[in-house]
């Protein structure tokens, strides 16, 4: 495969994800499954953080071996960092994107646990 086009497709995963992250409990349909993909989520950053790093993510990892073949270098930590970068032309805070990701997942994480743990169904009648 085309290393370009790898690195859109990886990039447009990784929006996926994020997005699905943050958003994925909206929608009835997908708050049990949002649940355990933030969990899996949270599992690379924290357990597979203690051998690459906390806040690891394979597929960063994976792109930015992708990118470094395509002649990229000084790639950041975060593909959430380097995203913001792009898409602003600034090169921003890299702490502040880290504590603002963390701070957004975990508010998403919490709404997850509420709507599928301790929301009541409404009964007729």
């Amino acid at each position: 495969m085309d290393l370009a086009l790898l690195d859109v497709l990886l990039s447009i995963l990784h929006l996926l994800m994020i997005g699905f992250n943050l958003f994925g409990w909206i929608f009835k349909a997908t708050r049990r499954i949002h649940f355990w993909f933030t969990m899996l989520t949270l599992s690379c950053w924290t357990l597979l953080g203690i051998w690459f790093g906390l806040g690891y993510c394979p597929i960063t990892d994976w792109q930015w071996k992708v990118k470094e073949k395509l002649g990229e270098k000084n790639l950041p930590d975060s593909f959430i960092k380097y995203f913001v970068d792009k898409v602003t032309g600034a090169n921003s805070n890299a702490e502040l994107i880290d504590i603002l990701t963390l701070g957004f997942f975990l508010i998403a994480i919490a709404i997850s646990i509420k709507l599928n743990f301790f929301h009541k169904k409404k009964h007729d009648g």
